[in-house]
């Protein structure tokens, strides 16, 4: 089951309180992209997850992984070997604002092409 436009929306609305949220369609489902405000004139923005089958799931960084101890984990889709963690408050954007910095803190930089 792909992600419905209406899920994708409103999952984008929430983070994009936290910072600069942008998506990239893949095969019916979306990367999410985050990009911190100390960045955006560079242009580094940063793979954080996806949204698959109408859920927001995160890379497991050790912010996610703090911040959310019991948030229930899942696969991107099947046959994936990353056990990413669903996020269920996408509304708090407190905690929100919390996860994806430090995330971005966490990840590398892209690879320039």
């Amino acid at each position: 089951m792909a992600t419905s436009k209406e899920f994708h929306d409103y999952i984008v609305e929430n983070l994009q309180k936290a910072g600069k949220v942008t998506t990239r369609k893949m095969m019916g489902e979306y990367c999410v992209y985050y990009q911190a405000e100390e960045d955006l004139e560079e242009g580094c923005r940063k793979l954080i997850g996806d949204i698959c089958e109408n859920c927001l799931l995160l890379k497991p960084t050790e912010t996610v992984l703090r911040l959310m101890p019991d948030a229930k984990r899942a696969y991107p889709y099947e046959g994936s070997r990353t056990l990413m963690v669903a996020v269920e408050d996408v509304e708090n954007t407190e905690l929100m604002t919390k996860v994806l910095n430090g995330m971005y803190k966490e990840l590398p930089k892209p690879k320039r092409k």
